[in-house]
């Protein structure tokens, strides 16, 4: 029988984290490389994995590894190398320590892809011997302040709205697959030029760069470890951050503050604001910027519309 799943509800394992509850670490991490025989991996991951008390999401596919996860800061090098120990394609995978350590995770779920980031893409066979040069975080600093090289931000748009490395360019589609569709066209001005690509975590940027190369792209670049990882070492050798405002990521926390800029306006009244919320309304969910003000005058939905309509689904389940 499978143990890869939660059998608790989420209102007890909400409490029962509420009352053990340590001091944590965020991390995400990710690994092109050929696996094979996934359910017994899936299985394995679990059970070791629950057992260090992890919290997180993770993807598995014949291409590799993707996770977001949230750690017992005293069980974290116990789990670096529980992880090597799994599958031996493990042994060297960067680890991109999160800015925040609110906590992120209630639960374990990990997940058999068919991709570990979904690109859409057919007749392309990714070969990770060819993809772009690899940057530090110095390199990307140095580079920041060449104006012959273009920075391209790889991430949703939702994500580039409330926060991006300054002069960036964002290659329009609102998917990753519809992104590397666009990026040929959009890019191929700068063709001469150095590209650096640049995504949260570096999983996008790893895979793009090898698509732009197949289409003769010859001076490509992407960022270790993604712009998390150019943020904190930069913090932590004192070098100038070029991001401006919040850093998006895929967890109950949804923002990371990186600077005081703010780049967006509220959806309702355009005040400047650069807080994302779900509308509560269950049908609608919507990812919305909305400023505290309209928060509190709309109740947390997106709409008096939405507002309304889970005024009166409320009321008929309870007539």
């Amino acid at each position: 029988m499978s143990l890869s799943c939660n059998i608790f509800s989420r209102k007890i394992i909400n409490n029962d984290i509420l009352i053990i509850h340590k001091s944590r670490i965020n991390l995400s991490f990710y690994k092109y490389c050929n696996i094979d025989n996934l359910m017994t991996l899936k299985n394995n991951l679990y059970i070791v994995l629950n057992t260090l008390n992890v919290f997180g999401r993770i993807y598995i596919s014949r291409e590799g590894i993707n996770a977001q996860i949230s750690v017992l800061k005293k069980k974290y090098y116990i789990f670096k190398k529980s992880l090597k120990y799994l599958n031996v394609n493990f042994q060297k995978i960067h680890m991109n320590v999160s800015l925040d350590n609110t906590q992120s995770f209630w639960m374990l779920k990990i997940k058999i892809r068919n991709r570990i980031v979904s690109d859409g893409l057919v007749n392309f066979q990714y070969n990770n011997d060819n993809t772009g040069k690899c940057l530090k975080y110095f390199q990307v600093y140095k580079m920041l302040n060449n104006s012959r090289t273009i920075f391209v931000d790889m991430r949703n748009i939702y994500e580039y709205n409330i926060g991006r490395l300054k002069n960036a360019i964002h290659i329009p589609g609102h998917t990753f697959r519809l992104q590397l569709k666009n990026m040929l066209n959009t890019l191929e001005k700068y063709k001469n030029n150095k590209i650096v690509l640049y995504c949260t975590g570096g999983i996008r940027c790893e895979k793009a760069t090898a698509w732009m190369k197949y289409h003769n792209f010859k001076h490509i670049y992407h960022i270790e470890g993604g712009i998390i990882n150019y943020i904190r070492e930069s913090k932590r050798n004192f070098l100038p951050i070029q991001f401006q405002g919040k850093l998006f990521v895929f967890d109950y926390r949804m923002m990371e503050k990186v600077s005081n800029h703010k780049l967006s306006l509220c959806h309702k009244c355009n005040n400047i604001c650069d807080n994302y919320i779900n509308c509560s309304y269950n049908r609608c969910h919507r990812l919305v910027i909305q400023c505290k003000y309209c928060y509190i005058k709309y109740h947390s939905y997106c709409s008096t519309r939405c507002m309304v309509k889970s005024f009166y689904t409320t009321v008929n389940v309870y007539k």
